[in-house]
């Protein structure tokens, strides 16, 4: 049961920019800590980078700098992706949890299906 819809995913080359998209299927993520994850080709999902319902961000060493998440209102939230470079190559799915999740995969509750990013050298 899909709860959340990515959008926004395709072939970059390194160096340009992307932006996912991420909405709600059934309810509203007004008061939810929302997340967008990661997982390349052979690796583990990874954490990229969070917004509480504040505003407050958080990121991943490894985005910090070039990702940019945004939300707007209670409907959507965003990724924005600069300098991207071949090693962001993954699958990136938004996620939402009821507590201040951050980086904790096992907190989120809702998952999306994901969205294909590949950067080419």
């Amino acid at each position: 049961q899909v709860q959340l819809v990515e959008s926004g995913g395709g072939l970059v080359t390194a160096g340009g920019s992307l932006r996912l998209s991420c909405a709600p299927a059934r309810f509203t993520f007004t008061r939810y800590y929302m997340a967008w994850f990661r997982q390349g080709p052979g690796k583990e999902r990874e954490f990229a980078a969070a917004i509480n319902w504040n505003g407050r961000t958080y990121y991943a060493d490894s985005v910090k700098g070039r990702f940019t998440i945004s939300r707007e209102g209670a409907n959507r939230i965003f990724l924005q992706m600069n300098s991207l470079k071949p090693e962001d190559t993954a699958v990136y799915y938004c996620a939402a949890s009821r507590t201040q999740a951050m980086a904790v995969i096992t907190e989120y509750d809702y998952w999306g299906q994901g969205t294909q990013v590949t950067v080419s050298s």
